[in-house]
């Protein structure tokens, strides 16, 4: 029986080409289009929970003490210190790990260099996550100070096919590790990214940070005994860092590995979500999505009612139930969601790079997972019901009397299940075009914002090798060249927020604003020349010059604002008992989140805490020719390393990747949804023309116009339109308005957006259904209303 469901199945689909085709591409787009979302979804749900002890690792984080001026604020770096005092003080830990994200250094290994990330980190690391080594023992690999692992793939780069096992490998020039691991290439969910591991031990300011329990500058991780409970434990650790050191203004608490990626964002001292709430959005779209290529079916099978009718009459005459029928109808639609699903598949391949390129990641469909099956499977199941499920129940009502007697028509009714899914489907399609609307302008609003800084024709270089040593030479060789009009050194670069400090007394300030947060710069010299600030009171730093500029600070607006001084320049700041005196104010630049408010600021005079270098090119000259002459002069102050220079502007940019991304995809989801809506719009046109083609003969023949036949045809569609817009404009702003909320900076949103959303989607609509209704208006009325 099974075996003859399929086989008129089959037969029905190749009678009815044109139906089976809108279907079959409704269908595999909507289909392919939630499966790129799932894949994506399962990929952010499966972060961090492959390692084995995932149920005892924590991730160690701070939270400020409650401030009746600022808010609890938490953040996950911690000192060098609080690790191994927590294992020490308490049983309960079991291992712990420090990591210092991450490091480039310079491989060299015969006649070839090579850059490379990697991390610091202690040796219980390989055994507390699980990243398993292809070659050595997680329990030794990491014993001395100059042991490394190296991932698969830098393995392969330095070399080769060779076995690198305790052979020796030259970093930065100056020291030799020996390879005593290999790693297995990361998997492509997990937070940490890196391409070799050696041991913390070996950083030269270890020791020394150890005994500062004031110093944030490392992720600490801890892996708890079994059966510990979190919450007692956290009670009992919260005040360690205040127990070293009285003046810090905040506690530790342990926050479970598993949650990082998804839930990690607080507020006020409390969790309130993270990346699962994007997470679930896109479940929301493809759920949406799939819906909408349904609703194609669901539509185009009725609309055929009146074609159908008559098999259906037949069926019941010689015996079919209504079972029966449902049955047959529900295992067409099943047949055509199967074969969607196989084409769906083909199109996720095809599409599966450009959309990693989009999402930033590396998603693949592993084909041998049998689980995998077992979804797609589902998936086309739960597709087939759900497309065919109300076409079968509506079809198999019929009465086969009415309709065989030649009495049944199909009913156009001013409201109908039919409208109403095409309502649902252009509601949908319109909220994706006016947020991708929304989202572009916002993007456009930030990047139109004055940055601060002059960023074109900056260029950064990390300060490696002799590039300190040679500093002097190499700076007056690029300006004498012509290559640069100013060059300076800098704690990082101008793009990034590294540093944040407080504890500052600002003289006669409220002492509860000691616990105010300001972004820490360095510089040793002209760095306000060099980026193109502009200097509101006072002078730059130069250590050269002023010698006591190490005791020097430049600070922005926003700092002289938030600490009400009124004549700052010449005034003594105190710092952990060092007095450090303001000689200049800057005005504002961007180093944030360019949607946010500009956050007080220090730039320190300094003449060792420098890692950056930048450099402004000569406008005078071609890029390329500068580039190329600065390439010879860092290969002659800096031979052993290569010039790893990055344009400051493209740098900037990279703060708009996120909301570019989620413009992209909003623009792609609205793309989807307009197509197969107006797949669908299409199909209907084309049955609506063909079962009122001997009325329209008959208006013809009357005199009617054809512009008054193609009115007439598209204005019922007109209509539906008109009234998704309506339903989906306050949905649209509701929604828009709340993601707006989430940024300081940020545009209103005018009747315009959504006057221009409408009208574009009345257009698409009446571009849809024209052509079917020009045709039906076109076609000789003699051949329509001739006695059959």
């Amino acid at each position: 029986m099974i075996k003859n469901y399929f086989k008129i199945a089959w037969r029905s689909l190749l009678k009815n080409k044109a139906f089976s085709s809108i279907n079959l591409v409704g269908l595999t787009i909507g289909m392919a289009g939630a499966l790129l979302i799932f894949t994506w979804v399962q990929n952010e749900l499966s972060y961090d929970q492959f390692h084995t002890n995932k149920t005892s690792l924590y991730n160690l984080w701070n939270k400020s003490l409650k401030n009746a001026n600022y808010p609890l604020s938490c953040w996950e770096i911690t000192t060098a210190a609080v690790g191994p005092a927590l294992q020490q003080q308490y049983p309960e830990i079991r291992a712990f790990t420090r990591v210092y994200w991450p490091t480039n250094r310079l491989f060299n290994y015969g006649n070839q260099a090579i850059t490379a990330n990697g991390l610091d980190v202690d040796k219980p690391f390989l055994t507390m996550f699980s990243f398993p080594l292809l070659e050595g023992n997680p329990n030794h690999a990491l014993d001395g100070i100059d042991d490394i692992v190296l991932t698969q793939k830098l393995s392969k780069k330095i070399f080769g096919d060779t076995d690198p096992m305790n052979k020796l490998v030259r970093i930065n020039t100056d020291k030799n590790y020996k390879v005593t691991g290999v790693m297995a290439n990361l998997p492509n969910n997990t937070q940490f990214d890196f391409e070799y591991l050696v041991s913390i031990e070996g950083l030269k300011d270890l020791k020394y940070e150890e005994k500062e329990w004031n110093n944030n500058s490392y992720n600490t991780y801890i892996q708890l005994q079994p059966g510990v409970n979190v919450d007692k434990l956290n009670d009992k650790i919260k005040n360690i860092v205040i127990q070293h050191d009285t003046s810090t203004r905040s506690q530790v608490f342990l926050y479970p590995v598993s949650r990082l990626h998804l839930y990690s964002n607080f507020e006020n001292g409390k969790e309130v979500g993270g990346n699962i709430e994007t997470v679930h959005l896109m479940e929301i779209i493809a759920a949406l999505i799939l819906l909408i290529a349904c609703i194609n079916f669901m539509n185009m099978s009725t609309a055929r009612s009146e074609k159908r009718a008559k098999e259906v009459g037949v069926r019941k005459v010689i015996g079919a139930t209504r079972s029966s029928l449902i049955k047959q109808f529900l295992i067409e639609s099943i047949l055509i969601a199967a074969i969607a699903g196989v084409l769906a598949l083909i199109v996720v391949q095809l599409c599966l790079p450009p959309f990693n390129q989009l999402t930033d990641k590396n998603l693949f469909i592993a084909f041998g997972n049998p689980y995998l099956w077992l979804f797609l499977i589902g998936f086309i199941l739960l597709t087939g019901l759900l497309a065919g499920s109300y076409p079968a129940f509506f079809l198999s009502a019929f009465k086969p009397a009415r309709v065989l007697k030649g009495g049944f028509k199909a009913q156009d009714n001013f409201v109908s299940p039919r409208k109403l899914l095409v309502v649902v489907q252009f509601t949908v399609a319109i909220i994706f075009m006016v947020s991708t609307v929304i989202i572009y302008k916002q993007i456009q609003y930030a990047q139109d914002r004055n940055a601060g800084y002059a960023k074109n024709g900056l260029i950064e270089q990390p300060i490696n090798g002799d590039i300190n040593k040679n500093y002097e030479a190499l700076k007056n060789e690029l300006i004498n060249s012509g290559v640069a009009t100013s060059v300076c050194k800098t704690g990082w670069s101008i793009t990034v927020d590294g540093s944040n400090t407080s504890g500052f007394n600002w003289g006669n300030m409220d002492q509860s604003h000691t616990q105010m947060s300001f972004s820490r710069y360095s510089t040793t010299g002209d760095f306000v020349k060099t980026f193109g600030l502009k200097l509101i009171a006072g002078r730059d730093i130069n250590v050269n010059l002023y010698p006591a500029d190490t005791a020097a600070m430049i600070i922005n607006q926003a700092s002289v604002k938030a600490t009400g001084l009124k004549d700052p320049i010449g005034q003594t700041v105190l710092s952990g008992g060092k007095k450090i005196k303001i000689v200049g104010v800057i005005g504002n630049f961007i180093i944030n989140s360019p949607y946010e408010p500009i956050s007080p600021m220090i730039i320190l005079g300094t003449k060792s805490w420098v890692y950056s270098l930048t450099f402004r090119l000569n406008p005078a000259n071609a890029v390329s020719r500068n580039l190329g002459l600065a390439a010879n002069i860092f290969k002659k102050y800096n031979p052993a390393y290569p010039f790893q220079y990055k344009f400051v502007d493209e740098e900037y940019n990279e703060k708009f990747k996120d909301e570019v991304r989620t413009g992209t995809l909003a623009a792609l989801f609205a793309g989807l949804t307009i197509i197969i809506s107006c797949l669908g719009l299409f199909g209907l046109a084309a049955y609506m023309a063909e079962n009122r083609s001997k009325e329209i003969g008959i208006r013809k023949v009357l005199g009617a116009s054809v512009n008054s036949i193609v009115q007439l045809l598209t204005k019922e569609f007109v209509v539906l339109v008109v009234i998704a817009i309506i339903i989906a404009t306050p949905i649209s702003w509701y929604a828009m308005n709340k993601w707006l909320q989430g940024y300081s900076y940020r545009i209103s949103m005018t009747w315009l957006m959504f006057a221009i959303t409408a009208a574009t989607a009345i257009f698409i609509a009446v571009l849809t259904v024209s052509s079917q209704a020009l045709k039906a208006a076109l076609a000789n009325p003699v051949k329509s209303i001739k006695t059959e």
